[in-house]
C-alpha cells in the first residue's frame, strides 16, 4: 500500500501503553476458502451476500466466531440466514462478530452458508467517481473486509476465495485470480466470476465494478498483465499503467516467481494512493494522467505482492514485513533500472519523512506493540525507516547474502505468514552472521542516530585524526560509519570505516597529503543524522 498521492494520511492517536496485537484469534478454526456471492444495484447502496465458507477445525469446538458488521442507523449487515452442512444453526450477532454455535470434532470441515444484507459503512466504497459514475471497490486494509464481507478479518488466516458478482450489465467486474464466467443472465444483468486459488488475507481480497476499458498488455512469462480504467481515461490510463510489465519481470528476477494468476492494474476508488490487492492493484483514480510520474508506486504496490500478500505478516505490529520491504524494493528495482546513483537518491529522499516522524514520537520503534489502534500503525517507521533498515542490513551482511536471504525468506513464507524472528533466522542462515544485535538495535529500539564528526590533520605524522560524539549514544550500539576523504582534485580518495559506539568514538589513519575535505557516508549506507567540523 502507498498512501495517497505519497503523503502519509494516517491519523496518528496517542500511543497506547497496553495491548499488541488487538484481534481475538481462534487457533481452533482455519478458513480454507470463502465464496462471496454479492448483487450490486444501481439503484441504491443496499447489496445482498450469500457467503459459502469453508472451516477447517484444529481443535474441538461448541462455537467460534467470524467478523461482519453489525446493522444499525447508518448502515451494516443483517443476517437473513445461517446453515452449516445444510442444517440450520443457532448464533449471534453483536458486537461485529457473528457467534456461531456448532459442536464438532478435530479434523472436521465445515461449510458454513451465510445470507446477508445491507449498507457497507466501510470497506466496499460505493461511490461516484470523478466522471460522476456509480462504482463500487472493495477497500479492506487494515480490517475492513468485514464491514461488508462475513470473514476472519485478520491477516494470519489465509484462505482462496471467489467473488461471482450480479451487477448491471454495463458493469465490467475485476477481482482476485482468474476469470471463471461472464455471463449475461437477462437484458439489464450480468454474472461475473473470479477465482483465487493462492491462500491469502482478507485485506487483499477485493472486486472492483465500474463502466472500464481494459487493456491486455501482454505476458511476463505465462503471468498475463492488464490494465482496466474508467473509459473515459482510456488512452492516459493504458500508457500510464503499461509500465507494470517491466516492472514486474525486473522484480521477479529480483525476488523470485510471482505469486498470483495475473496481476491486473486498476484505476479505482480506494482511500490510498494505492492498494495492493492480491493480482488485482487498486490505484487511486487520481494518479491517471498522460505522463508516466508513477512509476515508483506501481513499483510499490507490484513489489507487495510478494511481501505482504504472498508472505504475509502473522501480527499487525510486524507490518513493516509488508511497507518496508515493497518501499526498499521499490528502490531496488530502481537501482536495477537505472544504477546505483538512483538508489542512493532514492534512500535520501526518504529521510526528511523519518526525521519528522522521530520528532513527534520519539520513543516509537520500528516493531511497536503498544500501538493499539491498528489503523494507526502505517507511519514513516514502517516504510521509510524500515526500508533503510533492508538497506543497512544489506551492508551488513554484503550483496549475495542478502539477496539469497530475501530470497529464501520469501520461498519459506510464499502462501503463509511470518514475523520477524522469522526473517531474522533466515537473514542469520545465510550470512552465517548473528544478527539480533542488528535487530535489536533497529527493528525494536527507537534508535536514529544524532552524530557530530571532527576532524584534523597532522602535517607533520601525516595522520588524519576523527572524533564522533553522540551525547544520546549512552547505551553501546553498533554503527559502521564510511569515511571518505578527499583529494587535492576533491574527488574521494580513499574510504575508511570508524566503527561508532557509545558517546565518543575516535579513530586515526595515515593519509599522505593534507585532505581536501570529509565526505561521511559517501554511498549512502547508514541511518544517521551527522554533522562534520573541522578543527
Amino acid at each position: 500500500m502507498k498512501p495517497i498521492l505519497s503523503t502519509l494520511l494516517f491519523a496518528l492517536g496517542p500511543f497506547l501503553l497496553f495491548g499488541s496485537d488487538p484481534y481475538p484469534l481462534n487457533p481452533a478454526i482455519d478458513v480454507q476458502h470463502y465464496a462471496f456471492r454479492l448483487q450490486l444495484s444501481a439503484e441504491t447502496n443496499n447489496i445482498a451476500g450469500k457467503s459459502v465458507i469453508e472451516v477447517l477445525l484444529k481443535e474441538d469446538i461448541k462455537t467460534f466466531a467470524l467478523d461482519l458488521q453489525n446493522e444499525d442507523a447508518r448502515g451494516g449487515m443483517k443476517i437473513t440466514q445461517l446453515d452449516i452442512d445444510g442444517k440450520t444453526t443457532t448464533y449471534a450477532h453483536n458486537n461485529n462478530r457473528v457467534i456461531v454455535n456448532v459442536e464438532a470434532s478435530k479434523g472436521e470441515t465445515l461449510r458454513m452458508t451465510i445470507q446477508y444484507e445491507g449498507i457497507p459503512q466501510d470497506g466496499l466504497i460505493i461511490d461516484t467517481n470523478l466522471f460522476g459514475e456509480k462504482t463500487f471497490f472493495g477497500d479492506n486494509w487494515p480490517d475492513r473486509a468485514h464491514h461488508w464481507l462475513p470473514v476472519v478479518d485478520h491477516p494470519s488466516d489465509k484462505a482462496t476465495c471467489e467473488f461471482i458478482v450480479e451487477a448491471p450489465i454495463y458493469y465490467t467486474v475485476v477481482a482476485n485470480g482468474r476469470l471463471k464466467e461472464e455471463t449475461v443472465l437477462s437484458y439489464d444483468t450480468k454474472i461475473t466470476h473470479w477465482i483465487e486459488s493462492v491462500p491469502i488475507s482478507t485485506k487483499v481480497m477485493v472486486f472492483g465494478a465500474a463502466t472500464f476499458a481494459v487493456d491486455h498488455v501482454g505476458s511476463v512469462g505465462d503471468i498475463p498483465v492488464s490494465s482496466w480504467v474508467y473509459h473515459q481515461n482510456r488512452n492516459a490510463g493504458f500508457y500510464r499503467y503499461a509500465q507494470a510489465m517491466e516492472i514486474l519481470a525486473t522484480l521477479q528476477d529480483i525476488i523470485g516467481p510471482y505469486p498470483f494468476e495475473k496481476l491486473a492494474n486498476v484505476q479505482s476508488k480506494t482511500k490510498f494512493g494505492g492498494m495492493e490487492n492480491a493480482g488485482n492493484i487498486f490505484y487511486n483514480e487520481k494518479t491517471v494522467s498522460g505522463d508516466r510520474d508513477i512509476e515508483g508506486l506501481i513499483a510499490h504496490e507490484i513489489a507487495h505482492q510478494w511481501f505482504g500478500n504472498s508472505a504475509t505478516e502473522k501480527d499487525w505490529h510486524h507490518v513493516w514485513l509488508s511497507e518496508g520491504f515493497a518501499t526498499y524494493f521499490t528502490q531496488v528495482y530502481r537501482e536495477t533500472t537505472y544504477g546505483k546513483d538512483s538508489l542512493r537518491a532514492g534512500m535520501k529522499q526518504m529521510l526528511p519523512k523519518i526525521n519528522e516522524y522521530r520528532a513527534k514520537y520519539p520513543t516509537s520503534p520500528i516493531v511497536d506493540t503498544t500501538i493499539a489502534d491498528i489503523k494507526t500503525l502505517l507511519s514513516p517507521n514502517v516504510y521509510q525507516k524500515a526500508a533503510w533498515v533492508l538497506h543497512m542490513l544489506r551492508k551488513q551482511i554484503g550483496d549475495e547474502a542478502f539477496f539469497q536471504g530475501v530470497r529464501t525468506y520469501y520461498d519459506t513464507y510464499k502462501f503463509s505468514n511470518a514475523l520477524t524472528s522469522d526473517f531474522q533466522a533466515v537473514m542469520e542462515q545465510a550470512s552465517g552472521q548473528q544478527l539480533g544485535w542488528f535487530f535489536d538495535q533497529w527493528i525494536f529500539q527507537p534508535l536514529l542516530p544524532e552524530l557530530s564528526l571532527s576532524w584534523k590533520y597532522n602535517k607533520k605524522l601525516r595522520k588524519l585524526s576523527v572524533e564522533v560524539k553522540s551525547p544520546g549514544l549512552s547505551k553501546p550500539v553498533r554503527l559502521p560509519l564510511e569515511v571518505g576523504i578527499k583529494g587535492a582534485d576533491g574527488t574521494i580518495s580513499a574510504i575508511k570505516t570508524i566503527d561508532v559506539s557509545g558517546e565518543s568514538t575516535t579513530a586515526e589513519w595515515e593519509v599522505p597529503q593534507m585532505p581536501a575535505g570529509i565526505v561521511v557516508d559517501p554511498n549512502t549506507w547508514l541511518l544517521a543524522n551527522i554533522k562534520v567540523s573541522n578543527k
